[in-house]
């Protein structure tokens, strides 16, 4: 304990701390049989074994009375099987599931290094932790909800193995455990060291965290303790479950908020903002058609840190809604399940992930490694900082936490004990959870040396590529970070990663609003982005033109600025290259012509994306016409800026139903789904190249910087490099503010063209497969501000 920190006396902080007294040695199998348990320490009620759950909602349904079992055959009939069945109802007389000390009645001895963390092994509890630079570290504790420890169990100098310390602690009930530790050691920030035996840590290896299990709930700010580590229980039936593992170039992602889906009052559901919420409206997801939903962040996370309060109505007004602070690496976050307060948040989730299963839906999470909710060298010692700052975070020679990451702190990945706990953690989310993929925050931060600087061979993003159990994920990067590394393009990919491409989301942007010079860059991303991916394939393109961060997609052409008054920040904060448009009034309007232009390049937008070569990305509530109110940084509004307003679903149909339609459509047609790049080149004999390009002269494209139409075509016969065959697909796209007259490219013969989409149209779209024939065959006329979707294909 370290005499360095003002005001801490060793007996005040840990008054119950004593030596451990070693139990009377009782070595091999024999001892112990003649020195029961129960005569060497006062006996502790047994927790009872807990109950298997199958799917756990909030109020379960009892099952209906089961019809009673057949009568047992008499026993004269019974066969006797040989050999008989081992029985292993002895196992308790191993050696070491015995204590070999005591420490103020609790029966201890060493435990297992491993795993991390805390796991229920016969008899007891294994508790394991690691510090390099601790000189001591204590076991605390709580039983559920009591505000001071129950006790607190200082590791002998015995029970700790290299840098872990390790120690099973028998008879403890798992129901109502709550843990925690205390590490002495230095307080020495230059050294990196802030050693503070005064706070009780997290485990960062803590499967469930307590103590903020409600959304919202105020918090105890006097609580000494107030996020506490508990163990979970694997006894999930999962039944047939497991990775979907729908192939890349097949998906269309949805990112979505757990609580902003349903928390509207207009949603419906019976329990608004939650997990269960989300299985409420599968359904809707699924005849939207997108088959893979994108988690913000659900690892436990404080909502209060950084809260502010109204002075003048004395309202909490502000929160950490997105949740990009993690507490816990391993944890749900409680507030987000309708069971939370019941401690029931990981059966909650994994009924989720498996109701997804089900409908074809797989789940990505949003994974926050770059960084913790500790914050820089004001910010509080929850965790990592009080196991062994140095190890966990990147420092600078000073001392100095570096800030990549833009919130105080960045997590030191590369180092080996932190990339063993990132690999463990995504494991541990694979296996346990099922969990289809991973989007990484900020992902650049992951590939940074521990002094900061870009590494060429990141070890742990080659580890996380190569690893046996994560080898049917999906990871994608987020290929940026704070501090100004940008990778989009050059990621280090393994031939793994896919990425989320900022370029293709600004190209669109520019493109929709009518900027010139972009046609060549258009044709780019329509490819998959050949130019940034050139060895990797369409699916390392994860094509977006709206996320959380920034405007929504209906604001992107309703705003010209950002309006993010509502933060606090005077303005200041969000990115001010929105690339977006307002179609000629800011924000709101009763004019009709605008909002039918609005409605109209929403329609584009998400035809170019549904269109191109790659994984496209749809922002929740994007499909309705969801609004921000101009504001593109809402990450701190629990309120009606980023809740999903249901009402806009009857509201916008129109809307709604072209996406559908267009989702539809690109399922229905594997040539819109290629693994790998288009050549431009006829390879199959077909008389067409892969793909052509056109303007309003067929087979002639406008590539001046002026020119702000373009038009493709898609071979069918080269659909997946020519292993199936489909429909040709002309798409055209004007975004000119004059129509045009395009001439379309003449088909092999038996084929003719008809109109699947026109956004320029009364009817914006049909059911795929009801495209009208197009009386027409060599000219389409094509509206200002206006994409359309034709199909070459035998008429019906």
């Amino acid at each position: 304990m370290s005499s360095e920190i003002p005001g801490l006396e060793p007996d005040a902080v840990n008054p119950a701390v004593t030596e451990a007294v070693p139990k009377k040695a009782s070595k091999g199998k024999k001892a112990a049989e003649t020195a029961p348990v129960a005569e060497a320490a006062p006996a502790k009620k047994k927790a009872a074994p807990r109950k298997k759950k199958v799917d756990a909602a909030p109020e379960p349904t009892p099952e209906p009375a089961q019809e009673a079992a057949p009568a047992a055959p008499a026993a004269r009939e019974r066969v006797q099987l040989e050999p008989a069945v081992p029985d292993y109802s002895n196992v308790d007389s191993r050696i070491d599931f015995y204590p070999t000390h005591e420490y103020l009645g609790y029966r201890i001895r060493a435990g297992k290094p491993l795993p991390f963390g805390a796991t229920l092994v016969p008899n007891g509890v294994n508790f394991s932790v690691y510090s390099a630079h601790a000189t001591a570290c204590t076991l605390v504790i709580f039983d559920k909800g009591d505000p001071t420890p129950k006790v607190e169990i200082p590791f002998p100098h015995e029970f700790k193995i290299g840098n872990v310390f390790s120690m099973l602690v028998f008879d403890l009930d798992p129901e109502t455990l709550e843990y925690g530790y205390r590490m002495d050691g230095p307080w020495d920030p230059a050294q990196g060291h802030r050693f503070d035996p005064s706070k009780i840590l997290c485990d960062p290896y803590a499967r469930v965290i307590s103590g903020r299990d409600v959304w919202g709930q105020k918090p105890d700010w006097d609580n000494i303790y107030p996020h506490r580590s508990r163990l979970s229980f694997d006894d999930f039936d999962w039944e047939d479950d497991k990775q979907l593992e729908t192939p890349s170039e097949d998906l269309i992602v949805y990112e979505m908020h757990v609580r902003g889906f349903t928390r509207h009052g207009s949603s419906g559901v019976k329990f608004p903002g939650t997990f269960v919420g989300i299985r409420e409206k599968l359904p809707y997801l699924k005849k939207l058609g997108v088959n893979a939903i994108e988690l913000m962040p659900i690892f436990e996370f404080d909502e209060f840190e950084h809260s502010h309060t109204d002075p003048e109505t004395g309202e909490i007004d502000h929160l950490n809604y997105w949740g990009y602070s993690t507490l816990g690496f391993f944890a749900p976050k409680a507030g987000y399940a309708a069971t939370g307060k019941r401690g029931m948040q990981v059966d909650e989730l994994k009924a989720l992930i498996k109701a997804c299963h089900k409908m074809g839906i797989e789940v990505i999470l949003d994974v926050v490694f770059n960084h913790t909710a500790e914050g820089n060298e004001q910010g509080p010692t929850l965790s990592l900082k009080g196991l062994d700052n140095q190890t966990y975070y990147m420092l600078t020679p000073e001392g100095y936490y570096f800030n990549f990451s833009g919130t105080g702190n960045t997590i030191n990945c590369n180092h080996p004990v932190v990339r063993n706990m990132v690999l463990d953690c995504l494991r541990y989310w694979v296996s346990e959870y099922h969990i289809d993929g991973f989007r990484f925050d900020l992902a650049a931060i992951l590939g940074r040396a521990q002094d900061g600087s870009p590494l060429a061979n990141p070890p742990l993003l080659e580890s996380l590529a190569h690893d046996p159990i994560l080898a049917r994920t999906k990871l994608i990067a987020e290929a940026w970070d704070a501090g100004g590394l940008y990778q989009v393009g050059s990621f280090p990919a393994y031939g793994r990663w896919g990425e989320w491409n900022g370029k293709f989301r600004d190209t669109i942007r520019k493109f929709l609003k009518g900027e010139a010079g972009e046609v060549g860059e258009m044709a780019m991303r329509i490819q998959g982005s050949p130019d940034l991916y050139s060895s990797r394939g369409p699916t390392a393109s994860i094509n977006f033109i709206t996320a959380h961060d920034g405007f929504t997609l209906y604001d992107s052409v309703s705003y010209n600025e950002k309006h993010n008054l509502a933060n606090g920040e005077n303005n200041n904060d969000g990115a001010n290259d929105n690339n977006s448009w307002n179609c000629g009034a800011e924000g709101e309007t009763d004019d009709p012509w605008i909002n039918a232009l609005r409605q109209r390049q929403v329609k584009n937008a998400l035809a170019m994306m549904l269109t191109s070569q790659g994984i496209p990305m749809i922002l929740m509530g994007d499909e309705i016409g969801r609004t921000q109110h101009g504001n593109n940084n809402t990450y701190c509004h629990d309120n009606d800026l980023n809740w999903m307003d249901w009402g806009l679903v009857e509201k916008n149909k129109d809307l709604l139903q072209f996406v559908q339609h267009v989702a539809a459509f690109r399922h229905r047609h594997p040539v819109l789904r290629n693994r790998w790049h288009l050549s431009g080149r006829d390879y199959v004999g077909s008389g067409y190249p892969d793909i052509s390009f056109h303007g309003e002269r067929a087979w002639s494209p406008d590539w001046s910087s002026e020119s702000r139409t373009l038009a493709f075509m898609l071979c069918g016969k080269h659909a997946r490099g020519g292993t199936v065959q489909d429909d040709y697909i002309y798409v055209a796209m004007n975004m000119h503010w004059e129509d045009h007259a395009f001439e379309l490219p003449y088909l092999a013969q038996g084929l003719q063209w008809h109109v699947f989409a026109n956004t320029g149209a009364e009817v914006t779209s049909v059911e795929p497969g009801d495209e009208i024939w197009l009386k027409d065959q060599r000219t389409f006329w094509m509206g200002s501000r206006s994409v359309a979707i034709l199909v070459g294909k035998a008429p019906r």
